[in-house]
């Protein structure tokens, strides 16, 4: 006869009582920057964190109606999308699940809409969208951007925002950046005008091509702009970086973008870029003096 015996484990049921306190999701984020917790309501519609002023990613319809005139955007190309030419696997499926849960058809929003009452050409990459990589549907998007703004005699303001050339397109994909700058070189022959705003973050063949590109380059404050990571460049030259080398402050710096504007602002800056450079035929004054 056993003098001990083992009592059974109780097992404990997981209370599905909503009586005790909860937080309701989506409610806070975590900067990126800071790495504090931020209601979002606080974020306001600009997306700014109110501790560091970190400028959080946004979405192109969220950046298009924070630029442009209201009710003044209309869409060009928006049934252009990517095809699958290498037959990569899962990239179909990819493609459909990023379209279901960003509501673009690419990483490339383009059409025409005003600013301050000015016509204008823009185009808006969304990070949201496999990364902003530009593939074959990117490249033709902005290629017609450029073209039927030159064919209207429309400034272009182009917002981009990218990892760089999309893989699961391989060489199709880097012939855009080709593509691309041959039409921005058509436009400006023109005597177009042509304004870059850079976004978080913007690398790779984009930033090689049509990203640096514009008669005048503006940056929104911290946002990574290169071509290579930090690690590949440290192992081909064999040095260390420091952290801030590919910041749009440190880029600025060395020359490569105009000004850095704060998103707040973004609106004004660009109107009065319009103004001061665009004449009422779409040229540039300079030109058209």
């Amino acid at each position: 006869m056993r003098l001990f015996k083992k009592r059974p484990y109780i097992s404990i049921q997981k209370s599905t009582s909503q009586n005790g306190p909860t937080v309701p999701d989506g409610m806070f984020e975590k900067c990126p920057q800071c790495k504090q917790s931020v209601y979002v309501k606080s974020l306001g519609q600009e997306r700014i964190c109110p501790n560091c002023h970190y400028a959080f990613r946004i979405r192109a319809q969220e950046r298009l109606a924070l630029t442009v005139d209201p009710n003044s955007f209309s869409e060009w190309d928006g049934e252009v999308h990517a095809s699958d030419p290498l037959q990569f696997p899962g990239y179909e499926e990819k493609i459909q699940n990023v379209q279901i849960n960003t509501g673009l058809r690419e990483a490339v929003l383009t059409g025409q809409a005003r600013f301050n009452s000015i016509e204008s050409a823009i185009g808006i990459m969304d990070s949201h969208f496999i990364m902003g990589s530009m593939g074959q549907a990117v490249g033709e998007k902005i290629t017609r951007l450029f073209e039927r703004a030159t064919e209207k005699n429309l400034p272009v303001v182009l917002f981009t925002a990218s990892g760089g050339a999309r893989m699961q397109e391989g060489i199709f994909s880097l012939m855009q950046m080709a593509k691309t700058s041959a039409a921005i070189k058509r436009h400006s022959e023109k005597g177009l005008f042509y304004l870059t705003v850079i976004t978080d973050p913007t690398t790779g063949g984009v930033t090689a091509s049509f990203a640096m590109l514009g008669d005048i380059i503006l940056a929104e404050p911290g946002a990574l702009i290169g071509f290579a990571g930090k690690r590949v460049i440290e192992q081909t030259i064999k040095e260390s970086l420091p952290d801030d080398f590919q910041l749009a402050e440190t880029v600025l710096k060395n020359g490569f973008i105009d000004q850095i504007v704060e998103r707040e602002k973004l609106k004004s800056v660009i109107s009065q870029l319009l103004e001061l450079h665009v004449d009422p035929e779409g040229t540039l004054k300079e030109e058209s003096e």
